[in-house]
């Protein structure tokens, strides 16, 4: 069965909300966004491009779908475009028809956990979502998301949506992997821990 990996930006106090730009996401009228720019460095950008080419196909949400089609395409000076263009990519929505502005962009309609599962359990590269911090509550939901690289900032927001909230069910997770930036954001894998997930 092919795994899924979530690579999530977040605040020490667990906020993920907009850590590209100010206009990114100003849901609930957060105003802080693009707090993650100034902690950008080379190790980040290697550990980010490791992680996107270690899967060969992405998983979006419809929000941030969009988002990277307005930007990403645009970009002709860095390795990720290239990756982002001639990936496969599944959106899940119950909004958006096809055929979908992206090259390579496959509609997922439906329950986003079934539509994900199918695609789980089919032979095939392993997949791999940035963002979409949405379908990542449900995926976690419904225990379909295999590894989390969690990009820790050194900073509390004080506001914002956050990675987990206070309604989901718990799960265990052990640490495979570990680097510190040389801004001073810890880079995080870890792995769902089968063994204590089952108890």
């Amino acid at each position: 069965m092919r795994k899924i990996s979530a690579t999530l930006s977040v605040s020490m106090d667990g906020v993920i909300q907009a850590p590209g730009r100010p206009d990114e996401d100003t849901r609930d009228g957060f105003d802080r966004g693009g707090w993650a720019v100034l902690y950008n460095d080379e190790v980040m950008a290697q550990r980010m491009g490791e992680a996107m080419s270690s899967s060969g196909v992405m998983l979006f949400g419809r929000r941030t779908y969009q988002d990277f089609y307005r930007y990403w395409p645009r970009q002709t000076d860095n390795p990720f475009t290239p990756y982002l263009n001639q990936a496969t990519k599944y959106v899940i929505s119950s909004t958006l028809t096809e055929p979908l502005p992206w090259e390579n962009s496959v509609l997922l309609p439906g329950d986003p956990a079934a539509s994900v599962a199918k695609v789980k359990s089919e032979p095939g590269p392993d997949l791999g979502i940035v963002g979409s911090a949405l379908l990542v509550r449900s995926l976690f939901a419904a225990k379909l998301i295999d590894r989390y690289v969690l990009l820790i900032h050194p900073f509390v927001l004080g506001q914002g949506r956050r990675l987990f909230d206070d309604s989901g069910p718990g799960d265990h997770f052990e640490l495979v992997d570990s680097a510190v930036t040389t801004k001073g954001v810890i880079i995080t894998t870890y792995q769902r821990d089968a063994d204590q997930s089952a108890n």
